[in-house]
């Protein structure tokens, strides 16, 4: 069996008549990377709160290396955290910020002098200790921050949305830097976003958190093409979305016609669907094929035409709307081949998807959430 460094028993937290945190349980094999991910206010920090000792659960228990630490204070807790506002001294150097912990235990001068410098070297700035804060980029800042947590050896390390207050690129970069440290350090690390790009490219697991509950737990892989709820397929990548009724239902195969008079077959891999029930149907953009020829789509069980209503373009990632005789609105991944290359505003184009990769599930208010 894999050894757990955390796990999560029952856990709820209410204030007052508000449940914050509604019986949730999980685990996190050691040395893996866990993010929690789920928009403002589902409950995600106030997990996280709980598991460094902040606040108190109402009932549930929380185990670090299979021990309970409900009665332990925050700071005899095997864990650390780096918070979004990443709190370092500016009266210090770094090897002084990175060494705080340390002196704060009593640890000899010369121990953490050496502790301090081993973990420099590990996050790739062995140079800087003498440095002060100011003098770092927003990268450097961050590595530091991980280091100062580091260095005090938890079994577990929390991250509460680190990269929030970065610009874009360096954003981008640090996704890939923060991966890389923690195979480095080979340290648990549970991490919570609700940015789906930063869950998707670091995170070994992913639990998708909303309303105070997982909706569902898994790979990003998972998570993107087999989602188990409307809310997952919603928030998760990029969908379109249409909603209708249910003509048709046979082995997890759906047909629905939808509010515009469309008819569509997808997948309903939870078999919880029959005729003449609400359901919405999500489509990845990526997922439709378009061509100048409609003898070109014959193999896919869904297929319509329409006019290009706008070019969002965005390099390898540009999409196209796509406009139907209906009204409906389509964004589409815009391939990367010259046949495409003139595309613009007004060219009528075929399209269609297969029905294996259309997700379908009860309807649900879940979307307009989201997107709101």
């Amino acid at each position: 069996m894999t050894p757990q460094d955390l796990e999560i028993q029952n856990l709820t937290k209410k204030f007052d008549a508000f449940t914050a945190v509604d019986d949730v349980s999980f685990s996190v094999p050691a040395g893996s990377f866990f993010s929690i991910l789920g928009p403002s206010g589902c409950g995600k920090t106030t997990i996280m709160r709980m598991v460094a000792g902040f606040i108190d659960p109402t009932s549930g228990d929380i185990r670090i290396k299979g021990r309970s630490v409900l009665d332990t204070p925050p700071n005899k807790r095997p864990v650390n955290m780096v918070f979004q506002h990443l709190a370092l001294f500016p009266m210090m150097n770094i090897a002084e910020n990175i060494g705080y912990g340390l002196r704060r235990k009593g640890v000899a001068k010369d121990e953490i002098t050496r502790k301090v410098g081993e973990v420099l070297e590990r996050i790739g700035l062995p140079d800087i200790g003498q440095r002060k804060v100011d003098e770092l980029s927003g990268g450097q800042k961050q590595r530091v921050a991980i280091a100062r947590c580091m260095v005090l050896e938890p079994d577990v390390l929390l991250l509460d949305e680190p990269l929030g207050a970065l610009d874009l690129k360096l954003r981008e970069h640090m996704k890939v830097e923060l991966k890389t440290l923690q195979a480095a350090f080979d340290t648990t690390f549970v991490y919570i976003t609700h940015d789906q790009s930063e869950a998707l490219v670091m995170s070994d697991q992913i639990a998708v958190m909303n309303h105070g509950r997982f909706e569902q737990v898994g790979t990003g892989q998972e998570l993107y093409y087999r989602p188990q709820s409307a809310f997952v397929a919603g928030f998760v990548g990029d969908s379109n979305r249409w909603r209708g009724k249910v003509t048709r239902a046979k082995a997890g195969q759906l047909q629905i016609i939808t509010e515009a008079g469309l008819t569509m077959t997808g997948n309903n891999h939870r078999r919880d669907l029959s005729v003449g029930d609400a359901a919405d149907i999500y489509v990845r953009p990526e997922a439709i094929r378009i061509s100048r020829s409609a003898d070109d789509l014959a193999q896919f069980e869904n297929k319509m035409s329409g006019t290009v209503a706008s070019l969002l373009f965005n390099g390898a990632a540009s999409r196209l709307i796509l406009k139907t005789e209906s009204g409906e609105e389509i964004e589409v991944t815009l391939p990367q081949s010259g046949e495409f290359a003139g595309v613009g505003r007004g060219d009528t184009l075929h399209f269609g998807w297969s029905g294996e990769q259309a997700n379908s599930f009860a309807a649900s208010e879940d979307f307009t959430q989201v997107y709101q």
